[in-house]
């Protein structure tokens, strides 16, 4: 091949009855017919977005957490309005526990106090009353230390 024909071949042949400008709208409507079915010819026009689709973490994350902190408020509401708020309604209501001072003897302990302070009461509870009344973190005390021991 020459080196005129191998131009005139890569090139768009041009016909002599064709002008430049029929050329040119040709080029622009093959352009035109390439534009995809979808899409609209005008940009000034957006094409409609798709309907919004929720996965399943996304329904976890748009329903279930906001539940979860709904029931958490729940319950600590309900918690907060059934506690009780106050020991006594009225301050002539509250009494005061008589008590006596007792000094731990060395070998003695809670029992035997409980027994000798109220004999006619379940140890057992005046036990508990004295570990309430002095704040004691375990039943044990040592000789020496002083207790305040209810004696109704």
């Amino acid at each position: 091949m020459s080196a005129i024909s191998a131009s005139q071949a890569k090139g768009p042949r041009v016909h002599s009855h064709q002008s430049a400008h029929q050329l040119l709208s040709q080029r622009d409507r093959s352009r035109s017919s390439q534009v995809p079915a979808g899409m609209p010819e005008s940009p000034a026009k957006p094409a409609p977005l798709p309907p919004l689709r929720l996965t399943r973490r996304g329904k976890v994350v748009l329903i279930g957490i906001p539940l979860v902190l709904l029931a958490a408020l729940l319950l600590s509401l309900a918690g907060f309005f059934n506690s009780p708020a106050k020991a006594s309604d009225a301050p002539e209501d509250l009494s005061v526990t008589p008590t006596v001072t007792v000094t731990v003897q060395p070998g003695e302990s809670l029992w035997a106090i409980a027994g000798t302070v109220a004999p006619d009461r379940d140890a057992r509870d005046v036990i508990a009353d004295i570990v309430q009344l002095n704040n004691l973190p375990a039943g044990a005390v040592l000789p020496g230390q002083q207790l305040y021991v209810p004696t109704r």
